[in-house]
Parts: C-alpha cells; sequence; structure tokens
C-alpha cells in the first residue's frame, strides 16, 4: 500500500475575491488527540471484538488512527455558535460541520488545536442538475432473454443471472458451500429504494442479514428511500429467488449506508463516504462495495484532473487505502467514462489497495462505456472486469430481474465473489485475497487499461489458495518406507490420490486415495509406501492430486526420491526359537537383499556373552548360536541390520 499524504483543497485565490459566503460545509482539520479518554491500550472501547479479531488475526497493530477525535475540541467548534456537526474522521483527525453564520468559520481557524479549514460543499443548491451523479450509461443494448442451460446440480437455479455468475465460475463456490456465510459487506451508495418490501430481499429480511443502516447525508437510520442505485447493487449479490435471480453472495451479511447526496455533487460526499468505511471497520466489516465516483462537481474550484488520479490525492481514494490497512477488501467500480471527454477512471478507482472493477459484456467484450485507466502515477486500473453491460439487477417498480448496465454493477457481483471466496480461506489476508483474483484472471500476463488483468476465475483462484494451504514431507525411513505427510485444507468432498512412477512404468499409477470427512479445514494426512520389493538404487517419483469433487483435480506437488539403500528388517521378520532354550538357539532372519547382519548378546548385569559382526545375509538365513557353554539365566539378543539395531530379545537359558 501506498503511504497516504495529509492533504487538502485549499483555494486560496478563490478565498481572497469571495470570501467563505459560498460555501455552508467544511472540513476541520485538527492538529492532534491530545489529552483523549481513549487509548490503544484498550481498544474495546472504540472497536467492536470482531474489528479487533481482523486486527489480531492479521497482525495489523492499532494505531492512535484508530482513536476517536478528542470529544473536547468537537465540543469546542460547536460552541463557537451557529454550527451543526455532520459527521467525523477519526483516521484522518477532522470533522465536518454545517455553518448558518459565514463569520463562524474565522472563529473556528482561531482555535488553538485547528490545524485547516476547507470548504466541501455549497451553501445552497443554484443548479438544475448535478454534474456526474452516478453516470449510469444508458446505450449498450441488454436483453432478459432466458439465461443459458446451467448444470442440474448447481446448489442453485440462478434464473436470468446465471452468466453473470457462471462468468467467474461462481457457482463452483456456490456448490461446495461458500455463499457469504459468516462474512460482513458494507455498501456504500445513494439510496436502497424499497429494499425493505422488495421481494429480492425476502430472504435477507426473513433471516435478518441486514445488520445495520445509516444515512450519513440526511443524518438518519433509514436508507429506504430516496434513491435505488444501492437497491440495484445490493442485489446483485444478495438477490435470493431460485430459478428467476439469485446473487453471487445470497448468505452474506450487510451493512447499508448512504453516503451520496444525489441531489448536488460535492466533495462532502467523500467525506460521508470516509465517516461510512470508519463505522464499517469499527463494526468489523469484510468487504466493501463503491459503486460511487468522482471527478467533476457542481462547483468546477473542486473538480480534479487527470492528474489527480494518484490514489493518493482525493480524500475518498485515501479513505479507500485507510480501510484496506485496516485489513478491508475494498471493491470499486472503475467508472463509466469511457465514451465522454473524461474518459479515464474517476477517484477512488485511482486508489492502488482498491480491487478495481470494469465491465464487459457475456461474451467477455468491454463495455464501451467501461472508464479507461491507468492511473495517472501508472498503476494497473481497472485491475478486473465482471459483467456491466446487461447485467441482472433487480427492478425497481417490481423486484424481478431486468437487464442494466453500468461498471457500478460490475463492482458488486465482484464483491460478492470475494465475499465467497474469502470465506473459505479466511486466514489469508485481504490483499491476498485481491492479488489472488488478479492472478486468476485470463490475462494475468498481458494486463491492458481496459479490464486489466482480465475476467477472474473463482474456481482458478480458490485452487491458488488452496495450493497456498499445502506443505509436504517426503522421506525415506530405516524400515524399506517411503512415508509422505502432507498438510491441506479439504472437505468431505475433495479427495487426494497419491500416485507413483518407477523407471520401468510407462506413466504415474495411483496407489492410494484417502480423503477426511470434514468440513473445509486443514487437515494432516499420511501415506506410507512400502520399499521392500524395489531393488537399491532406483529411482521413484510421487505426486499428490487432488479431486475435487467432479469439478476439476489438479496436482498439488511432486517429489522424487532415490531408494539407496537396502531395506532395515523389521522386528517381524525375526523369528528366535527355541525360547526357553537348552541347546541351540536359532536366529531366523528373511530378507531378499543384501544386507549385513550383527548379533549381539549380554547377560542381565551388561556382560558380553556372544557377538556375530557383520554377516553377510541374502534372502532366508538361520544363525545358530550354541548356548550349552553359557550359565542358566536371562540374556538379552539385539539384532543389527546394516549398523541400526532392529530388536532387543529377551532369551532364557535353563
Amino acid at each position: 500500500m501506498k503511504k497516504s499524504f495529509w492533504l487538502f483543497i485549499i483555494i486560496t485565490s478563490f478565498f481572497t475575491v469571495k470570501g467563505y459566503t459560498q460555501f455552508s460545509r467544511y472540513i476541520i482539520q485538527l492538529k492532534d488527540k491530545n489529552g483523549s479518554s481513549f487509548s490503544t491500550s484498550n481498544p474495546s472501547l472504540f472497536l467492536s471484538q470482531r474489528a479487533i479479531d481482523r486486527r489480531v488475526r492479521y497482525n495489523i497493530p492499532i494505531t492512535a488512527t484508530d482513536l476517536p477525535v478528542n470529544i473536547n475540541y468537537i465540543q469546542s467548534i460547536l460552541g463557537v455558535g451557529n454550527v451543526s456537526l455532520l459527521n467525523v474522521s477519526k483516521w484522518f483527525n477532522q470533522v465536518c460541520i454545517l455553518i448558518t453564520d459565514p463569520t463562524a468559520i474565522k472563529r473556528i481557524n482561531a482555535l488553538p488545536f485547528v490545524q485547516a479549514t476547507s470548504p466541501i460543499a455549497a451553501r445552497s443548491a443554484n443548479f438544475i442538475k448535478p454534474v456526474n451523479k452516478l453516470s449510469q450509461p444508458g446505450n449498450t443494448p441488454a436483453t432478459t432473454s432466458a439465461a443459458r442451460p446451467q448444470n442440474p446440480l448447481d446448489v442453485y437455479n440462478y434464473g436470468l443471472a446465471y452468466p453473470q455468475i457462471h462468468l467467474h465460475n461462481g457457482e463452483f463456490l456456490h456448490n461446495h458451500g461458500f455463499k457469504g456465510e459468516g462474512m460482513q459487506l458494507a455498501i456504500m451508495d445513494a439510496g436502497f429504494l424499497n429494499y425493505l418490501t422488495l421481494p429480492t430481499f425476502d430472504s435477507v429480511r426473513k433471516n435478518n442479514q441486514v445488520l445495520g443502516t445509516w444515512d450519513f447525508v440526511a443524518g438518519k437510520t433509514s436508507v429506504n428511500e430516496e434513491h435505488p442505485h444501492g437497491m440495484n447493487c445490493f442485489s446483485t449479490i444478495a438477490a435470493n429467488m431460485p430459478g428467476t435471480f439469485v446473487g453471487t453472495a445470497p448468505k452474506a451479511s450487510f451493512y447499508l449506508f448512504r453516503t451520496e447526496d444525489i441531489s448536488s455533487e460535492y466533495p462532502v460526499e467523500e467525506q460521508n463516504f470516509t465517516a461510512a468505511a470508519e463505522r464499517a471497520d469499527s463494526l468489523g466489516v469484510d468487504v466493501l462495495s463503491v459503486s460511487l465516483g468522482y471527478n467533476s462537481f457542481d462547483n468546477s474550484l473542486f473538480n480534479y484532473t487527470y492528474a489527480d488520479m494518484t490514489g493518493q490525492k482525493t480524500l475518498i481514494a485515501r479513505a479507500v487505502d485507510m480501510a484496506a490497512q485496516k485489513g478491508i477488501a475494498v471493491v470499486v467500480a472503475v467508472g463509466n467514462e469511457g465514451n465522454n471527454a473524461w474518459r479515464y477512471l474517476v477517484t477512488p478507482a485511482d486508489a492502488d489497495s482498491a480491487l478495481t472493477v470494469g465491465a464487459v459484456n457475456v461474451n467477455r467484450q468491454i463495455a464501451g462505456f467501461s472508464s479507461y485507466g491507468p492511473s495517472s502515477d501508472g498503476q494497473i486500473k481497472p485491475d478486473v472486469a465482471a459483467i456491466g453491460a446487461g447485467a441482472i439487477i433487480a427492478s425497481n417498480a417490481t423486484g424481478l430481474p431486468v437487464a442494466s448496465n453500468g461498471t457500478s454493477f460490475a463492482c458488486p457481483i465482484m464483491a460478492g465473489l470475494i465475499s465467497n471466496l474469502w470465506q473459505a480461506f479466511p486466514e489469508v489476508n485481504n490483499m491476498a485475497i485481491i492479488d489472488v483474483l488478479r492472478k486468476s484472471a485470463d490475462h494475468y500476463n498481458t494486463p491492458d487499461n481496459r479490464t486489466g488483468y482480465g475476467i477472474p476465475d473463482v474456481k482458478k483462484a480458490f485452487v491458488l489458495l488452496q495450493k497456498k494451504s499445502f506443505t509436504q514431507q517426503i522421506k525415506i525411513d530405516g524400515d524399506c518406507k517411503t512415508v509422505l505427510k502432507w498438510s491441506v485444507k479439504t472437505a468431505a468432498d475433495m479427495q487426494c490420490e497419491i500416485e507413483r512412477k518407477l523407471p520401468s512404468d510407462n506413466g504415474y499409477s495411483v496407489i492410494d486415495s484417502q480423503f477426511i470427512n470434514t468440513g473445509f479445514t486443514k487437515n494432516n494426512f499420511i501415506y506410507q509406501d512400502d520399499l521392500s520389493s524395489i531393488l537399491p538404487g532406483t529411482t521413484i517419483q510421487y505426486r499428490i492430486k487432488m479431486n475435487i469433487a467432479a469439478d476439476t483435480s489438479y496436482y498439488l506437488d511432486s517429489a522424487l526420491v532415490v531408494y539407496q539403500k537396502s531395506c532395515v528388517v523389521l522386528p517381524e521378520n525375526i523369528v528366535t526359537g527355541p525360547n526357553p532354550v537348552t541347546g541351540n538357539l536359532s536366529v531366523i532372519i528373511n530378507r531378499n537383499r543384501q544386507v549385513k547382519v550383527s548379533l549381539i548378546m549380554h547377560n542381565s548385569i551388561g556382560q558380553l556373552v556372544y557377538s556375530l559382526n557383520n554377516q553377510p545375509l541374502n534372502g532366508e538365513q538361520t544363525f545358530t548360536i550354541p548356548m550349552q557353554p553359557i550359565s542358566k539365566g536371562t540374556y538379552y539378543l539385539t539384532v543389527i541390520i546394516d549398523g541400526k539395531k532392529v530388536t532387543t530379545k529377551k532369551i532364557i537359558r535353563n
């Protein structure tokens, strides 16, 4: 992740001419968090246990950026008069305020703990139509014709949504039990109109999968009003209407946050997003889905240039990177500017730690409206692509599936798939999940500025992560065996096959198969290959094959060993008798190759009474130990083969 810098919009010349009267909403940057009643040593006062657990799991330090803003500073700012608090950012140690008296900002600037003030929104809306608002394209043909046939054994009948699931082999994760259970997503958007009543979300409501909501624009709990865009995005993940419309992570849990003010376009919305991202982090959310983007505003003084798309300059891009530093996977739409004069990605798609998503159609063709990369500092953007041309979403009126266009829908489709994949591999961190999705994409080795690394394949990503969980130890022990030990994440529908190839073999043959009847977890396996019929000096090749039900198979690893020494005889291959003995003691040793045998016998106080050293043996041979000269009593016979003690037997002389 790139280092975040504290940057603020300072329009000095404008202030000089116009003063502060044009603006009513400001960012107040504070100098410090001195005197705070909170401490990083007691994070439970400001972070949920889930958020703390994430930091522990991924070794993320709790720092001063996690501490709440000093409440005394906030109260002092409000005490200036004619000031209302809109929201707060602890990450950047700043507050967003609304003023009704233009002179209030001068009094705030005089406070000793204030570092800077910056306007972020106008005093009143004096425009007809806000610029750049959601910017959904409408010029790409879309169809709601019947989806292509899917495998009847799939756990879901996706209905019209099947193509946007299947493009990424998303059904593979569902079929193996990864549907988002236990994962939490936050969606930042302009509103979630009628999600409380549309049938698309019946399952979500019945199972209480919406964990919380907040409107950061209006300062209220309900987000069921205002605008349908967030609901449309939400439906691509959460819909659960079998045979009609099923989303990418229908069992996940959600926070729905309104941060976008559809009536205007000002940087205050970036501050809203920042406050929402911080709340998501504090709650322990795993994934953010962000179908928002900014480059121009209702007041052109705030506009960005392409040169600003570095991932470090805009507030919202820095907030995305900070969320990633806290362990959250952030998925962002690249923007819909491909056919417009701007053409390029919009912020926060430029954030280096985001998985930025472009749009394609069901035929894997890039959507013309999908914004171009790279970021202005040369990052590959977008990172990947998903269906955004003819994407299936919920109708605003009925909740039934309809087709629409926009990278706004490619983004949540991918966010749901990330949730499922991360559910399977929670031991890896957010950036590892993003990295493996890039590596799974269809042109990872030849990225471009339209789809980045291409279209991810979550089955391939799953295999890459399963391989990452694999460890192996292989050795030849002294008892004529190759011992293979390995660990890998498996479930009851996954089987490991051990294959072997000798120099005389034309190919590998299966010598064993193993599975463990568990849920998907790290399991330990062992196999011992008997080498008693194999000649010394033989090169033996092994490989372990993973079979994942009937879906896919691949090789975890291969190994080569050279069987250099003769077998050491196992204790059960040695027969002594009679016992007790009065005459001669017979020691029968059977070995089908050349070894050297030593026999040593001691009395009960450790005195040597007999020895036979390094006698050659090939096959079965009886060694005779005369016992008549030896006194009655208890003796101990040790058998040594090729320099290794194999067994000690108790002998009674009558």
